[in-house]
């Protein structure tokens, strides 16, 4: 389970599958108990009126219909340490986010 204090201890890039040009960016979070979970970074984006960062993340995770589990963190900069994972705190928050994530998901028309 996600807490405020997650650590990010690194980021990387990895090539994706059968596409070469498709590159999936690979996060490490350190948990609360020290363990490290390895994630894929799917999105990240800031809400510029409120200068909140956000990072959607996925474990590779599937529910018994076979969907992707995904998850939504915002995330603290603060000087001279690592990016801290925080929690989404009100429903405004996750209606903002469900906003984008819906948008972004609908098919491109040309």
């Amino acid at each position: 389970m996600l807490q405020n204090h997650d650590k990010i201890v690194s980021s990387r890039e990895l090539e994706g599958g059968n596409n070469m040009s498709e590159e999936k960016k690979v996060m490490s979070i350190v948990l609360e108990d020290g363990s490290i979970d390895e994630v894929e970074v799917l999105l990240s984006f800031e809400f510029t009126d409120t200068k909140k960062e956000y990072i959607v993340y996925t474990k590779n995770e599937t529910d018994d219909n076979g969907n992707v589990t995904i998850y939504v963190a915002s995330l603290v900069r603060k000087e001279d340490s690592e990016p801290v994972l925080g929690s989404v705190e009100s429903d405004e928050e996750w209606t903002r986010i469900k906003s984008v994530l819906k948008e972004l998901s609908k098919p491109d028309v040309e």
